[in-house]
């Protein structure tokens, strides 16, 4: 069985046992190969119940319209900032209008800051996050009415 089969399986397997993390080691003739796996499924659902109402699908900063807005989600896990450098005025707040394409955060992984932008026209009804807070996979970040 390949590597990536072995971390496709145990994925399931912890999804399956309610399991979130598991630390993978594997030695090559190169080499150690370390593999640490977070699912934050369990996360998300939490997030969901906080923010009812709110809907979305799983793909980065996309968003599905319902009668109560959308949220734009964090297609990674990194920390998010709300405006572009400390001390500036934040891309949004809650009441202001974006446009589709506009920037609304930033997440940061791997030292590479990554805009999130708006995928629809539309007011901000919330910001589900704190400047500089830790994000996972898939997580609302803010609700786009």
């Amino acid at each position: 069985m390949s590597f990536r089969a072995t971390v496709e399986s145990m994925s399931k397997i912890m999804d399956e046992m309610g399991i979130t993390e598991l630390n993978l080691e594997r030695q090559f003739l190169f080499g150690l190969y370390r593999k640490h796996i977070h699912l934050s499924k369990q996360q998300a659902a939490t997030v969901a119940v906080s923010a009812p109402g709110v809907e979305t699908k799983k793909m980065g900063a996309t968003c599905e319209d319902k009668i109560n807005g959308c949220a734009l989600k964090s297609p990674m896990v990194g920390v998010v900032y709300l405006a572009p450098e400390p001390g500036a005025k934040p891309f949004v707040t809650v009441g202001a209008s974006v446009k589709a394409g506009d920037t609304v955060a930033l997440v940061e992984a791997m030292k590479t800051f990554n805009p999130i932008k708006s995928d629809k026209d539309g007011t901000v009804k919330e910001i589900l996050v704190t400047d500089g807070a830790a994000v996972e996979f898939d997580q609302p970040l803010i609700v786009i009415e």
